[in-house]
């Protein structure tokens, strides 16, 4: 019987400008494939990655596209303290993605068995 892994990923960086929480995403992705369960918690910047109805250019990275495939078999919270300091609300968000806290992401890195940030 294979055990499966718990991995927390923590993304601080905006969706566009760097490449952080592309990569983020890319390795959510990664471990999901690889059976691990993953969440994912947006912070800082970063909550902007889970805003509804992103469009990029074609032939470019879409990081609305990484988070709707991490949703279908991970869970990601975006932390409320930073998406109201951004003047986001719970609507703008993605399904899947939910509103967090520090709370939540404390309890999902004492349950991981693997913490990334990014």
């Amino acid at each position: 019987m294979k055990n499966i892994s718990i991995v927390t990923i923590i993304l601080n960086d905006a969706p566009y400008g760097s490449e952080r929480s592309y990569n983020g995403l890319r390795s959510a992705i990664a471990l999901q494939k690889q059976d691990a369960q993953v969440n994912v918690f947006l912070m800082a910047d970063s909550v902007y990655c889970a805003l509804k109805d992103q469009t990029t250019p074609e032939g470019y990275y879409n990081i609305g596209r990484m988070i709707r495939g991490v949703t279908t078999r991970g869970k990601i919270g975006s932390c409320g303290a930073c998406m109201d300091a951004r003047g986001l609300s719970n609507l703008e968000l993605m399904k899947g993605v939910h509103r967090s806290s520090m709370a939540e992401l404390a309890n999902w890195i004492l349950t991981s068995d693997k913490v990334i940030t990014f």
